[in-house]
């Protein structure tokens, strides 16, 4: 479950993407148009304490991009290549905003929602005291889900910052898509996603035992 908060972010999620993607080597688009956000999807942090959403965002008129992005409360230790940035939350306070392909509770989370079918977190608001459900912006489907439970990673070996950006662990190889629409590989288990405007399943993950 993702517990929401209604607060103000500055910079918002969006101003800090439009001036760290046009840096990515994947990058697509009009790096001066900014970047607007197609959908998004969220995973949970089985602890508690990492915010872990996924946008799909257009810049100008390029192609969808994919764009997981892990929230820390403190700096995540020998990440500094993967920070995005950092923001103020008017509920939580700063914010440290990473290329959530660089941070092992993302690679978790991932690994779990495609090798066993763990899916997305459910999305909720807490207004005076109530929680409202928020419906997602989009539905995610699993082809090919193998284990009952989340499998051990290991440690991570590294990543490879490309399209598809691959994250490799001593038990498991994820594959992120970073232009919606192409293939991930390696053959293995798949998560796609459909959402408004787009009915039919796109993939955008894959993951396979080592």
């Amino acid at each position: 479950m993702a517990l929401l908060h209604r607060a103000e972010i500055r910079p918002t999620k969006l101003e800090l993407l439009s001036a760290w993607l046009p840096g990515r080597p994947w990058f697509q688009g009009e790096a001066a148009a900014g970047v607007e956000r197609v959908a998004a999807y969220r995973f949970d942090d089985p602890a508690g304490q990492v915010g872990i959403e996924t946008l799909l965002v257009r810049a100008g008129g390029g192609p969808v991009l994919q764009v997981p992005l892990t929230y820390r409360g403190a700096p995540l230790g020998d990440a500094e290549a993967w920070l995005v940035g950092t923001c103020e939350h008017t509920v939580l306070g700063r914010r440290w905003v990473y290329d959530a392909c660089g941070d092992p509770v993302y690679a978790a989370a991932l690994a779990g929602a495609v090798l066993a079918g763990a899916g997305q977190a459910e999305e909720y608001f807490e207004v005076d005291g109530h929680r409202e459900h928020r419906p997602p912006s989009m539905v995610l489907t699993v082809d090919g889900a193998w284990r009952a439970t989340a499998p051990g990673l290991g440690a991570i070996d590294r990543v490879e910052d490309g399209d598809p950006t691959r994250i490799v662990t001593d038990a498991v190889e994820l594959a992120v898509v970073r232009h919606v629409g192409t293939e991930p590989g390696p053959a293995g288990a798949r998560l796609s996603g459909t959402w408004d405007g787009q009915p039919a399943p796109l993939p955008l993950a894959s993951a396979a035992p080592r």
